[in-house]
């Protein structure tokens, strides 16, 4: 499903799970992020240092591949050129998702269902702000395709998308449930008696990243809350003591939740 136009042109798609078949655990987080490139005038000046231009090629993507992927994206030379951002800024969440989530209970990408609640890209305060400080200004000078790139909504769900998440997650047969931050609980957990949040089950070593009862369409699964990625890995804006937490359940909690799974 196409929602939308990135910077020179490339469709805002919905990235979705793409392996589907049975799996040990479901992943819920917010929403996909984008592919971001360094864009530079014709001189090699720097316009934008990350500019979202593409969407990932796979859900909770690692940045990898992202040369090909700005290769097929047509920009005028009077317009200037796209190369790869600074590592940091393609596919921070989808490492993190290996790295400090499966990976301390001894799960790969195969063995789990990745999800988002708003499955495609949405445009932050900072990607606005470089498409209207820079970008705007050569759509018409270089006949360049205009953007139509959503916001994050207001609303995260709405009953038909948290039944087609349900949905996701019965066909995953997945038999734990895992949400990344507040917002899956929010906008999808509580839907079927989670808490709202994730310092509502304890923001503390003793309580943090435990496994917890819950029903979904009839199914008795268990759910395990934990951050999101960006508490986890330390990115950008994030609570030093939910990372802390985090670290601590990778160490001392994750070994005991995993004889479970």
């Amino acid at each position: 499903m196409v929602v939308g136009t990135f910077p020179f042109g490339q469709p805002i798609q919905s990235v979705t799970q793409a392996k589907r078949g049975p799996k040990r655990v479901f992943v819920l987080g917010v929403y996909a992020s984008a592919v971001h490139a360094r864009w530079c005038d014709p001189g090699g000046a720097q316009r934008v240092q990350a500019l979202g231009v593409a969407s990932e090629p796979c859900i909770f993507w690692r940045g990898e591949g992202v040369e090909e992927i700005l290769s097929a994206i047509d920009v005028p030379p009077e317009a200037g050129s796209l190369s790869p951002a600074p590592v940091r800024f393609n596919g921070p969440s989808g490492r993190s998702v290996d790295e400090d989530f499966l990976e301390p209970l001894e799960l790969a990408r195969e063995d789990a269902w990745l999800c988002d609640l708003v499955p495609y890209s949405c445009m932050n305060e900072s990607q606005a702000k470089a498409i209207s400080e820079h970008y705007a200004a050569c759509v018409e000078r270089f006949a360049l395709p205009p953007v139509d790139w959503p916001t994050r909504p207001t609303k995260l769900t709405y009953a038909a998308r948290r039944e087609e998440i349900a949905d996701e997650l019965v066909e995953s047969t997945a038999e734990v449930l895992v949400t990344l931050g507040d917002d899956p609980l929010k906008w999808f957990g509580t839907a079927f008696g989670t808490k709202a949040s994730l310092e509502a089950y304890g923001k503390a070593s003793q309580s943090y990243g435990l496994l917890h009862d819950l029903v979904i369409k009839g199914r008795a699964l268990k759910l395990l809350p934990l951050v999101h990625p960006r508490q986890a890995a330390g990115l950008g804006h994030h609570d030093p003591e939910w990372k802390a937490l985090h670290k601590n359940w990778v160490r001392q909690v994750a070994p005991v939740v995993r004889t479970s799974l």
